[in-house]
């Protein structure tokens, strides 16, 4: 009776730790760590096979005027004229089966990505709880700041891989004539759809990137300026080996977004420095001399207390890894 008692108090003592408004600042041995990585990534498995389940559902089920994912799967491929598909008639569409299970695998395949599309919030949530005991309220905030805006650049990027399939596909159909018909299996052509729609949302988090060395003060502006004309040269290089199918209208279309996020992301890196550079000249850390201190208030801080500005936010002390 004692040892079951004892047990149950155990459990409750590790409850409240993982408790937020128990344990505010979030102080675990590593053997603790390790549990709540094991909680916190088994439920963002389950929310990404919850996604799913109702993905494989969403497939060949509209939902009021939301059209099937089916559908919209296969959109840029009907969009192609039916003269150009094999056995194709107007208002019938069809991807081609050439192994048993295949449009099993599909559908399921299909049906997780939408599902871990849908349900990003649940399983984001699982990782911001497990990191943000760990950063100060302004780290949370950049944190929260940085994973807002990487969210729409994806969905931004795949948006617009999404819009160029069916011109992609229409010229690289056009390629040879009457000599040739399409018949695109339905593997290919997923992988091909899915394939493009995540290399246009990652390559959209770039800009970003470079923002946030910039905010960091590892990448100045003065040094994107410099190497302006290399990156270019970089990002079509990048365009022409990341986009699937080798077609000049995706790397094109690719290159000329990403040069222009990356235009901008720079522009945002010369307003920054100009601010920080009127900040110095405030304060007279201009002035100087090599061999003096920095005002900066160097009092080690506890780790739920908020930085001082005298250390513009950047931390004073060795943190404590448990």
């Amino acid at each position: 009776m004692a040892d079951s008692a004892s047990g149950e108090e155990r459990r409750g003592t590790k409850r409240r730790k993982r408790s937020r408004r128990a344990n505010p600042d979030g102080t675990m041995t590593l053997i603790e760590h390790i549990y709540e990585f094991r909680r916190r990534l088994g439920f963002a498995l389950l929310a990404i096979l919850a996604g799913g389940i109702i993905g494989f559902l969403w497939f060949q089920t509209r939902v009021g005027p939301i059209p099937s994912l089916g559908d919209i799967m296969t959109g840029p491929y009907c969009g192609i004229p039916p003269e150009r598909r094999l056995g194709g008639q107007p208002g019938h569409c069809q991807l081609l089966q050439t192994v048993p299970f295949e449009a099993f695998m599909i559908q399921l395949k299909v049906g997780l990505a939408a599902g871990a599309v849908l349900f990003a919030p649940l399983w984001l949530y699982q990782i911001w709880a497990f990191i943000a005991p760990g950063l100060y309220s302004k780290e949370r905030k950049y944190a929260l700041t940085f994973v807002f805006f990487a969210s729409i650049l994806f969905a931004a990027g795949a948006v617009l891989a999404y819009l160029l399939i069916p011109h992609a596909l229409e010229l690289l159909m056009n390629f040879g004539g009457d000599q040739f018909i399409t018949a695109l299996t339905g593997d290919k052509y997923i992988s091909f759809i899915l394939s493009l729609l995540l290399i246009f949302g990652v390559s959209f988090e770039l800009p970003l990137f470079v923002v946030m060395l910039n905010r960091v003060g590892v990448l100045k502006y003065q040094t994107l300026k410099k190497w302006r004309r290399g990156l270019i040269m970089v990002v079509f290089v990048f365009a022409a080996f990341a986009t699937p199918g080798s077609d000049p209208f995706s790397m094109l279309a690719l290159a000329g977004a990403l040069v222009v996020l990356l235009e901008l992301a720079i522009q945002i890196a010369r307003f920054h420095d100009r601010k920080l550079d009127k900040e110095r000249g405030t304060e007279g850390w201009d002035q100087l001399a090599d061999d003096e201190a920095a005002p900066f208030d160097y009092t080690p801080s506890t780790i739920d207390e908020e930085p001082s500005a005298a250390t513009n936010g950047k931390r004073t002390s060795t943190d404590d890894v448990t």
